[in-house]
């Protein structure tokens, strides 16, 4: 296991002690002593208590750094550089998968279906979907609390949704959103695809750096941004602290760039002409990660920048009466729009409804 960065930035509030709920390893950080007082938001691993012993400690505006001894997905890359400037942490060397996406966009832009919201083949944009999903059995498709496990994990949301900021294209955020299938938990999506007008942004203030995925769980004041350490956060805390799936984490580098691949690059970049402004409510979307026609749904979603609530129904999900409530079936996508009262659950509606709804051309 890495040894992470951990970084506190002036963002949420905590009250004097530290959450009951939170896992052991947590209860030993200094919280502040003031009551009501804005602390700090912490990123670190739930696995870093060797990091909170022997780590290399800078601090510089109230911002704290510990040194790691490797980062995803390249453990040989150098140890993270403290700016002297802004505190904020920055890789001499870059990220990897950073680099390599940026080679793959303008690649796969080329191969794309060009404008999303214009007529497709559907038949061809399925069958890449279908595809992508067999790449990725058998993760992200089945809730846990329906197999062996079921004692275990009884998965209810936490009191306050957990906020994922990410874009459907990376590899690694999929394997996040798995886990979140899985774990079978509601969560709150920001997609940040490149070129993105808010989001982004948003992340960059928050973290310090602008990289993907980046959890934030208002719940026990955690952010964290590597996608293994995320996964493995929450099956710490949201799975009763059962080991990730098997094979979940490693088979990424084997399997998890195929629906990167299969798809073109779709859900990676912003739509030229989406809107400039958020809607005053987030929409909501039934899904689970490895559904084919979920997954075409989810990429417009991105490459429109639109936040949105996502309600993880895989097989076994406990929220399955939810989605039969609103539907009158099980099927997914199901899709729902509170600004405008809109409700599909077809694909292809849910497409040219989201492409006509939220293009710049409307407003």
């Amino acid at each position: 296991m890495s040894l992470l960065s951990l970084t506190c930035t002036q963002s949420i509030y905590f009250s004097t002690s530290p959450p009951q709920h939170l896992p052991t390893k947590f209860k030993n950080f200094p919280f502040p002593s003031t009551s009501s007082t804005r602390a700090a938001t912490l990123k670190f691993s739930p696995f870093s208590q060797k990091l909170l012993g022997n780590g290399n400690w800078v601090s510089h505006r109230n911002r704290f750094h510990a040194k790691s001894a490797d980062s995803e997905p390249n453990a040989n890359q150098p140890s993270a550089q403290v700016s002297q400037e802004n505190g904020t942490v920055s890789n001499s060397s870059g990220n990897p998968s950073t680099s390599f996406l940026s080679i793959l966009c303008p690649l796969l832009k080329l191969f794309s279906g060009g404008d999303p919201s214009q007529e497709r083949n559907y038949s061809l944009e399925l069958a890449t979907s279908s595809l992508s999903t067999l790449a990725r059995l058998p993760w992200g498709s089945k809730a846990l609390s329906d197999n062996l496990y079921s004692e275990e994990i009884t998965t209810l949301d936490p009191p306050m949704r957990l906020q994922l900021f990410e874009f459907e294209a990376c590899p690694f955020c999929r394997r996040v959103r798995e886990a979140m299938t899985e774990l079978d938990l509601s969560v709150e999506v920001y997609p940040c695809p490149k070129g993105s007008l808010r989001h982004r942004e948003m992340v960059g203030r928050s973290g310090g750096k602008e990289q993907f995925p980046f959890l934030i769980d208002p719940n026990t004041g955690i952010s964290l941004y590597e996608s293994g350490d995320i996964v493995n956060y929450l099956f710490q805390q949201y799975g009763k602290g059962r080991s990730p799936s098997t094979g979940l984490l490693e088979s990424t580098l084997f399997t998890g760039w195929m629906p990167t691949i299969l798809r073109a690059g779709r859900g990676m970049t912003l739509w030229e002409k989406a809107r400039q402004d958020p809607p005053p409510k987030k929409l909501e979307l039934f899904s689970y990660e490895n559904n084919a026609y979920a997954r075409i749904v989810r990429e417009a979603l991105c490459e429109l920048e639109l936040a949105y609530i996502l309600h993880n129904v895989g097989e076994g999900s406990m929220r399955t009466k939810l989605l039969l409530d609103a539907s009158q079936s099980k099927e997914v996508p199901y899709f729902i729009d509170p600004n405008t009262g809109a409700q599909f659950g077809d694909y292809k509606k849910i497409l040219s409804y989201l492409f006509q709804t939220y293009s710049a051309a409307t407003v």
